[in-house]
């Protein structure tokens, strides 16, 4: 039943990420439209982040129903990592359409043109309805990456409102240049952020220690097991930021009974549980014993 309960929150978890996909991705075309029509380079730049917005939602979709295969022959640790990889080609996606908007928007602050501030208006609140319905059908998701989905939608959200308050100056007041200094200021941030995010990626790719891990706090826990005596070898990285993996050697007393080893075994995966540990490899070495990798 347990087993049910799980497959049917993935079924829902999935349905939510597909329905705030094709919202956020027939907005996005009608931003790139109306971004053309109203000349106004703050609304491209909006559709762009967007149009990143809504891969991100397709690979999380996509992922979301691939992580349901697990492991098999071909990928002994499952496809968890193949996330990491959509992450860095969204982020390239990113980098190189802010680039694109920066070549634009940043000549326009020596030769201003005034956008149709009327139709930016109309887009505004259409991007606000639209991320916000996103955000909503994202809101109270259990699984990481749903969380992590919604909070990407609500700083659309919020990217719309200050392009709704620009098109508001603009409509009162004779000032072409806030368009190009919004789209300036939503490509830097937009960049920023994608600058995080390759960081993280590549960390993971090149199987750092994640940082919430302390391999010190790790290897004081487990020599505070009784009969063990030292750790060593101890390698620790995570498959896509969440699912952390580690591997070690406990240096043990001699003369263990198979039973004895069993329940260190056990104790010492129940504390690196608590560690955020998903899953760990123990060796058993005793202190006489060379230990070829060391």
């Amino acid at each position: 039943m347990a087993h049910d309960h799980h497959h049917a929150h993935g079924d829902h978890s999935t349905s939510k990420i597909r329905i705030a996909f094709f919202i956020n991705l027939g907005f996005s075309v009608i931003e790139l439209i109306g971004g053309l029509y109203t000349n106004s380079v703050a609304i491209l730049s909006d559709a762009l982040h967007d149009l990143g917005d809504s891969m991100s939602l397709g690979v999380s979709w996509y992922f979301q129903k691939v992580a349901r295969k697990g492991r098999d022959k071909e990928f002994s640790y499952g496809y968890r990592r193949f996330s990491v990889l959509g992450a860095v080609i969204n982020s390239l996606v990113l980098v190189v359409g802010s680039i694109l908007i920066l070549t634009e928007a940043i000549p326009r602050l020596f030769d201003p043109t005034t956008p149709d501030a009327q139709g930016m208006i109309y887009l505004a609140i259409g991007g606000i309805l639209a991320n916000g319905l996103a955000a909503y059908k994202l809101h109270g998701g259990h699984s990481l990456n749903e969380r992590a989905v919604y909070l990407h939608l609500l700083e659309d959200v919020l990217g719309w409102v200050a392009t709704l308050i620009a098109a508001l100056i603009m409509l009162y007041q004779d000032w072409p240049i806030v368009d190009s200094l919004l789209a300036i200021f939503i490509s830097l941030f937009i960049l920023f952020n994608v600058y995080k995010n390759l960081k993280k990626a590549l960390k993971i790719i090149l199987q750092g220690t994640p940082e919430e891990i302390n391999p010190k706090r790790i290897d004081e826990l487990l020599r505070a097991i009784p009969k063990v005596i030292s750790t060593h070898d101890c390698h620790i990285w995570s498959m896509d930021g969440q699912y952390h993996i580690l591997s070690i050697h406990l240096v043990v007393e001699k003369y263990n009974e198979l039973q004895e080893l069993s329940e260190i075994k056990q104790k010492a995966k129940d504390l690196l549980k608590k560690e955020h540990i998903d899953h760990a490899t123990i060796e058993f070495e005793t202190e006489d014993e060379k230990c070829d990798p060391c």
